[in-house]
């Protein structure tokens, strides 16, 4: 029932109807996450997602969470600071209704505190305006991070356009939400915004969406909490191999090329230091030699005229 009630026919074909009309959130984004509600996706592949997702091979409860970019659009992801966390698209298309405005928020915090507390609501469903400073960062519970307009899920972001310089950037940004991306924040007396500062490295951390009704200034949906996301852990300096043997042929020609000009830079400096200073020293010798001559030629005067 779930196949045929996602497919309708048309001029004798078997077509893949609207994103809008896909009969549950969790098909709306299993189809989304596998790129199949982008315009030009094969119909075969996207029949073979459509059968997974449907007898629910493709983690249908992992729909709910708050999930690591593609890592082919997130290179390096996550960083020793940021979390590139995709956006949550067609995961609360059930809960939002005509003429009515609405948010998402995001909340971060620590793996330690989730034995603390991972409620982001307090007793009237009105989100929580915990702050980085408040939470310690996210240890004592979470934090609101940012919050931005709910994803459209009938118009996703045309992920093979990130090949496109041009429209790279904004796709990149309609699909993604980059966590601790804000590294001044914390250190501007005069920022009065949602603070998103950067990330502890070598910590793990878990992420909510929850969707906040403008007008009300209550909740009315939130995903579950991410599964736990831990940051990079920083080298140490003795342990950063510098061993040329491990650089790439390029990388070893550029080092070879700068190497050059500085030693050249260093030389034509020094040779001008050299030049000016045998310059002044040749100056002053003849003003030596110039003094006794312009002494006796005022002597000469002086002797005649007595």
């Amino acid at each position: 029932m779930c196949i045929f009630s996602v497919l309708r026919r048309e001029k004798k074909r078997l077509l893949l109807i609207a994103p809008e009309e896909l009969p549950s959130k969790e098909l709306r984004i299993c189809f989304y996450r596998n790129h199949c509600l982008e315009k030009g996706s094969s119909m075969c592949s996207c029949c073979v997602v459509l059968v997974l997702c449907c007898l629910g091979l493709l983690s249908a409860d992992q729909s709910l969470k708050p999930q690591l970019g593609d890592f082919q659009f997130a290179t390096n992801n996550p960083t020793l600071t940021t979390v590139a966390l995709e956006k949550p698209f067609c995961m609360f298309d059930s809960s939002l209704y005509p003429n009515r405005s609405y948010a998402i928020y995001l909340y971060v915090m620590k793996e330690s505190a989730s034995t603390i507390s991972s409620l982001v609501t307090d007793e009237s469903s009105k989100p929580l305006g915990s702050t980085f400073q408040q939470t310690s960062g996210g240890q004592l519970g979470p934090y609101n991070a940012a919050f931005f307009d709910v994803p459209d899920c009938a118009v996703p972001p045309r992920l093979p356009d990130v090949g496109d310089m041009n429209k790279a950037p904004d796709v990149l940004t309609q699909y993604l939400f980059r966590v601790g991306d804000d590294g001044t924040c914390l250190y501007d007396p005069n920022f009065l915004g949602v603070c998103n500062p950067p990330l502890v490295p070598d910590t793990t951390y878990r992420f909510k969406y929850v969707l906040v009704d403008n007008s009300e200034g209550i909740v009315k949906d939130q995903t579950l909490w991410s599964d736990p996301i831990k940051t990079r852990r920083s080298k140490l300096p003795m342990k950063i191999d510098t061993w040329p043997g491990q650089r790439s042929g390029g990388m070893t020609v550029i080092t070879s090329i700068l190497s050059v000009l500085v030693f050249l830079l260093l030389t034509g400096f020094l040779a001008s230091v050299f030049s000016a200073v045998m310059g002044s020293e040749d100056a002053s010798a003849e003003t030596k030699g110039a003094s006794p001559t312009v002494q006796q030629s005022e002597l000469r005067p002086q002797l005649g005229s007595e």
